[in-house]
């Protein structure tokens, strides 16, 4: 299991694009609004991994898991964190999470930051155990309850 980045030479997003919806697939019926992952298309996740860091976790040739980062004045912004059905809770998310970190270390921001939905509990309480705290809640447009949680991880102060 080896952690690589998706450069130039990646050319893997379809397999990219149906890892990202069957890993979110869970989330259907579960919050609201859907998630944004429907919205991608393998053009729109080629332009993500030229204008972002992107990783993939990779055993042989299969894709196990895969992240993309944005660098932000104060952070690096942690988005599409993905590992394929079936093998979470193995140590693909935390290797994605060591991939992200280095890249934060690299650019010289302090923290990581990410978003997850308030049904998601699960997700807070996996973040929450790779050291991240809810910093705070937003709503999607056109809805008056809070529908994300943002969550940090300091790297260093």
């Amino acid at each position: 299991m080896e952690t690589i980045r998706l450069d130039r030479s990646f050319d893997r997003y379809e397999e990219l694009l149906v890892l990202i919806r069957k890993s979110f697939a869970y989330m259907d019926g579960r919050i609201d609004p859907p998630s944004s992952a429907h919205a991608l298309t393998v053009a729109s996740l080629q332009r993500k991994a030229h204008e972002e860091v992107g990783f993939a976790v990779v055993a042989g040739q299969d894709l196990l898991g895969c992240v993309f980062c944005k660098a932000e004045p104060d952070c690096l912004y942690i988005g599409k964190l993905a590992v394929a059905v079936g093998l979470q809770k193995k140590g693909i998310g935390r290797k994605l999470l060591a991939a992200a970190e280095e890249t934060a270390q690299i650019l010289g921001l302090p923290a990581l930051r990410l978003q997850t939905r308030i049904e998601l509990t699960e997700n807070h309480a996996t973040f929450a155990a790779w050291g991240f705290v809810e910093t705070r809640r937003s709503a999607h447009p056109g809805f008056t309850r809070p529908t994300s949680i943002e969550m940090r991880k300091m790297l260093w102060l």
